[in-house]
């Protein structure tokens, strides 16, 4: 161990404060520092999210209702209404001279396929059951 007050001093520099170095492997060793940890934040709660289908569909269609009835006030040919087998939206544009369908989306097509995929579903879980 080495103390600072043996040291001799040097002309003109003030004599530092006796400091105490512990060289390992010799003398007694440093005590034990004590790790405190911080206690861990608290989580917020969870939020619950509660969900109606049924209230959803509801609200769809009416927002669905007001769309169209804009729409209709405003003299454009764009129709918006609900798949009630699909639960999807089904939006056509219309031509405002004929009022011939220019473009329905999703096509008719698909939605023909997947209303008859729907009824197959139907048939394959009651013929599983």
């Amino acid at each position: 161990m080495i103390n600072s007050a043996t040291l001799p001093s040097v002309q003109g520099f003030p004599q530092a404060p006796p400091v105490a170095i512990t060289v390992p492997g010799q003398g007694t060793p440093p005590p034990a520092t004590e790790v405190v940890r911080a206690p861990a934040p608290a989580r917020p709660p969870e939020p619950k999210i509660q969900f109606d289908p049924q209230k959803l569909h509801e609200n769809l269609k009416e927002a669905i209702a007001q769309l169209n009835k804009q729409l209709s006030d405003s003299g454009r040919t764009l129709g918006i209404r609900m798949d009630d087998v699909l639960n999807t939206p089904v939006v056509t544009v219309k031509s405002a001279k004929t009022g011939e369908v220019i473009r329905q989306i999703p096509s008719e097509a698909v939605i023909k396929a997947a209303h008859t995929i729907e009824q197959l579903k139907g048939l394959l879980v009651d013929e599983l059951s």
